[in-house]
């Protein structure tokens, strides 16, 4: 996984020292040192990318702080309103290490002596908050510079200066210098991603972006051994997995870019996801999955886009993308280290294939009997479990997740699950119908219980399904319909009474109901009561025996497809609709 991400971190422009910021606000300064205005960067949400920021190592402890580039409060000393004094006593004292780091650069580069003298007037700093509270900016919020249209950011001589300063200030040591080649020895190890002998680097930096899942405002630490339980062999801190500054540096920007650009929040977990070579956006399967279609993509259904794919790779049209990889990571944040919840790479094709299998085995029939139901989101399948997603276990959406991402079997407790939504929406009037997605999963489940899948679980009604507890659910279906067509809607019917007993125990409940069916018979005209009599004896006739007595999860699970497919095929039925008052609803 790690040298998965220390690949992608390879095409970054990443370096051990240096880290894209998101800065949201640029202080205009003439070359004489006078404050011009306060320019407000980024689209008015987020602030903008800004590569090659410096990365001050020890910046929780000392009084450090980061060099050109930092937060308004250090750099400005903006404060909000009725800070506490422990915090503007830290602030003061980051910000004299920002100023004197900035003297002593200008003594070298002439170019940083205008910023120099700005950070160090105190009518300046004045100008400068001012404007700062007049655009509303934030104590947290990141502030770079300009000097006469230039940003020292990206000053080749003014980088060079912080490498060696940083160098200087480390002791000079190798954990934060490109990693030593040659024998073990002499307190080096092998790295763990290049294989080659470094010093290894005692802590790692953050990776941010996890807030929203649990993570710390501050980042999170991948690989850390802060206590004395995690290290073995007498090593100390992150010795334990030793590793390059530089190989360290290259998996932290890679995770972190990918956080920023690349990823879904499912739960409270983040997924991204990226590939061993670049595709187009269209041409991405996980994109389709989670529901967010590139503009080209809004007239095509995810099934039949992947079906396209899939053929164009296995004809060898797409030859490009047969060869590609593709990698996922699922992540949360617990007590400031990064929870990895799952790990998955695998080929392209494959990840192709098992997509539109996901689809493929999700097709269900529409609620109005028109045509199949549109593919689902899935982020909609997740919901179809809870009664609000903000219910949904992280654990949860992760295992669903990996099951559409390699094609396997949905557990148990999932079908349970929205099995139990499924009823308690059949009898809470202020709940949509049907959730075609709900639907859909309960059919999945029972297509992947074979390892061939099911061929008797169909999109539509299947007449010929060989299940008993599938026609007990059918036969539901029929005597709610004649019901309605009998006395039109009287409130809470044979499905809001019987529903849950006879899904469980249909052999002491189906008699019964179809008994009380001759008394609706008797209200219908000729025509349309030789119409049920004919339906509701040709689903009898289809269970042998009689009901079974008693209905596992998996029969009940059957029950409510039975019930739900037979509905759908009862609604386009226009004869019976013409005499059934109020069949429509």
């Amino acid at each position: 996984m790690l040298q998965a991400l220390m690949d992608y971190g390879n095409g970054l422009d990443s370096e051990p020292g240096f880290k894209t910021r998101e800065v949201r606000w640029c202080i205009e300064l003439t070359t004489d040192g006078r404050f011009l205005n306060v320019m407000p960067l980024g689209d008015g949400n987020r602030g903008a990318m800004q590569a090659r920021c410096s990365d001050m190592h020890g910046t929780q402890a000392g009084g450090k702080s980061h060099f050109l580039v930092e937060t308004t409060q250090t750099a400005a000393r903006l404060y909000k309103a009725k800070e506490e004094r422990k915090k503007i006593a830290s602030t003061r004292q980051k910000h004299h290490f920002f100023v004197d780091m900035l003297c002593k650069a200008a003594e070298d580069i002439p170019a940083l002596r205008p910023l120099a003298n700005v950070t160090k007037s105190k009518s300046q700093l004045r100008e400068i908050r001012k404007a700062l509270k007049s655009h509303r900016a934030k104590p947290t919020d990141w502030l770079g510079w300009r000097v006469d249209g230039i940003d020292p950011r990206e000053d080749k001589t003014v980088q060079a200066w912080w490498r060696e300063w940083r160098k200087t200030d480390m002791g000079g040591g190798l954990p934060d210098s490109a990693p030593s080649t040659g024998t073990v020895g002499d307190g080096a190890m092998v790295c763990l991603l290049t294989g080659e002998a470094t010093q290894p680097l005692p802590t790692h930096p953050k990776i941010t972006g996890l807030s929203g899942v649990g993570g710390l405002g501050t980042g999170d630490v991948m690989v850390g051994f802060d206590k004395a339980a995690f290290g073995s062999f007498g090593l100390d801190q992150s010795a334990n997995a030793a590793m390059s500054a530089e190989a360290a540096q290259k998996y932290v920007d890679g995770l972190n870019d990918l956080i920023r650009n690349r990823s879904r929040k499912l739960a409270n977990a983040l997924v991204v996801h990226w590939f061993k070579e670049h595709i187009a956006p269209q041409d991405d399967p996980l994109e389709w999955l989670n529901g967010f279609e590139s503009p080209e993509q809004t007239e095509a259904a995810a099934l039949a886009a992947a079906r396209r794919l899939l053929e164009s790779i296995r004809s060898g049209e797409r030859g490009d993308l047969g060869d590609n990889h593709y990698y996922a990571l699922t992540l949360s944040g617990a007590s400031g280290r990064v929870m990895v919840r799952d790990w998955m790479e695998g080929r392209f094709e494959d990840l192709v294939h098992n997509v539109e299998s996901w689809f493929a085995d999700l097709a269900i029939v529409a609620r109005d009997g028109k045509g199949q139901a549109h593919d689902p989101k899935f982020m909609a399948v997740c919901g179809a479990l809870v009664r609000e997603l903000k219910d949904l276990p992280a654990p949860t959406a992760a295992t669903l997740w990996k099951v559409a991402v390699q094609r396997l079997p949905i557990p148990q407790p999932l079908m349970a699950q929205a099995l139990a939504r499924f009823r308690t929406d059949l009898v809470d009037k202020d709940q949509p119908p049907f959730s075609h997605a709900r639907m859909g999963l309960i059919k999945a489940y029972f297509v992947r219980l074979k390892p061939g899948g099911d061929k008797t679980m169909t999109a539509y009604l299947n007449p010929e399904h060989p299940a008993p507890a599938y026609h007990c659910g059918r036969l539901l279906a029929i005597l709610s319909s004649l019901q309605r067509a009998a006395l039109g809607d009287v409130g809470a019917g044979v499905v809001q009474r019987y529903y849950a007993a006879a899904s469980q125990t249909p052999g002491l409940i189906i008699g019964r109901l179809a008994s009380n069916a001759r008394n609706h018979l008797g209200k219908l005209d000729g025509g349309l009561a030789y119409r049920y009599e004919n339906q509701i004896a040709d689903v009898m006739g289809r269970l042998g025996d009689g009901a079974p007595r008693i209905l596992d999860l998996n029969g009940q699970g059957l029950f409510a497809l039975g019930y739900y497919q037979q509905l759908a095929a009862l609604r386009p039925d226009k004869k019976t609709n013409e005499t059934a008052q109020g069949e429509n609803q």
